[in-house]
């Protein structure tokens, strides 16, 4: 890597130029045969493009003057630049050709200075200083919900981070979309204010169906987060009751009323569920279903499983029930 700095190519070079100029003396060649060596490349240093807040791509362009010529940029915040991009080629040829190197890890919203630099056997030649301004990084929202899924009538949480440049101290705002997604999203709740860091906190109460959750700026034009959505499982109250030898009954309710629906009775063998009875929900009252089921049974480990398929909530169990 040494030997491909732009240093030693300008090293390289000089020495190249005064080496010539060695043989010419040895050779006894007149002074004016001298002048005549090669010559050095042109250099001019053209406006950055693509200047983002963190990249830009330098321009320039480079006459070699018939010699192999190299460039590159010096950049930096200052004159004294400090960082210089990869190396080119820019030919052995008589005209100006256009070149060109992109360069990152800027920093947003920074005045920098670039010029470019050309090295052949005929010297360096260094182009005019030029400047450009990096952008501001822009403002960018993540979310996610928490925990995901909740049960029926349980709370949730959203919360995520502004980044970019400005993140701190902006107003944010929660909305929701719930099931069937149809009304569209919705401000919920008052909106906040992001911390020194952009991060933010929205509780959600009381969820009843699965909704669709996004954070919005209150800025013109509003920074929107990506969707993420959150599941609602029903709520599962189940009990087990002796009913005979080798028979128990499992009974319980469901909230909210899922009537029709299958119950699965399970036992737990090596972390996995065996089927060993089922019936369907029936109704309660207005707000819950109910099931009650005689199965054989042995000792072990039970659990109940409503399946769910309305859409609004989800499948789940009821709580492990032990025999022994």
């Amino acid at each position: 890597m040494q030997a491909t700095t732009p240093q030693k190519l300008a090293a390289m070079a000089l020495a190249a130029a005064a080496a010539a100029a060695a043989l010419a003396l040895a050779a006894g060649s007149p002074a004016g045969a001298l002048a005549a060596g090669p010559p050095p490349p042109q250099a001019q240093t053209h406006n950055a493009q693509s200047v983002s807040y963190a990249s830009a791509t330098l321009n320039g362009s480079v006459n070699p003057r018939g010699s192999d010529t190299s460039y590159y940029f010096q950049y930096g915040p200052t004159r004294g630049y400090g960082g210089q991009s990869a190396i080119g080629d820019a030919g052995a040829g008589t005209s100006l050709v256009k070149v060109s190197q992109p360069v990152g890890g800027l920093q947003p919203l920074t005045l920098y200075h670039y010029r470019l630099v050309a090295v052949s056997a005929g010297g360096v030649t260094m182009g005019g200083d030029r400047t450009f301004l990096t952008t501001k990084v822009p403002l960018s929202l993540q979310i996610l919900a928490s925990p995901n899924p909740v049960s029926y009538g349980a709370s949730a949480t959203v919360q995520g981070t502004l980044s970019g440049t400005g993140n701190a101290g902006q107003q944010v705002v929660l909305q929701a979309n719930s099931f069937p997604f149809t009304a569209g999203f919705q401000n919920l709740g008052n909106p906040q204010v992001t911390s020194a860091t952009g991060g933010f906190s929205f509780p959600v109460l009381a969820l009843t169906g699965a909704t669709q959750f996004r954070v919005s700026t209150t800025s013109n034009p509003p920074v929107l987060s990506p969707v993420v959505q959150e599941g609602v499982q029903v709520r599962v109250e189940s009990h087990l009751a002796r009913a005979r030898r080798r028979h128990a009954r499992f009974f319980g309710t469901v909230t909210p009323a899922e009537n029709g629906m299958q119950v699965a009775i399970l036992r737990i063998v090596h972390g996995r569920g065996v089927l060993v009875g089922g019936t369907v929900l029936r109704p309660r009252n207005a707000t819950s279903s109910r099931f009650s089921r005689v199965v054989p049974v042995k000792p072990g480990v039970y659990r109940v499983l409503v399946r769910v398929t309305s859409g609004a909530q989800s499948s789940n169990y009821g709580r492990p029930l032990a025999i022994r």
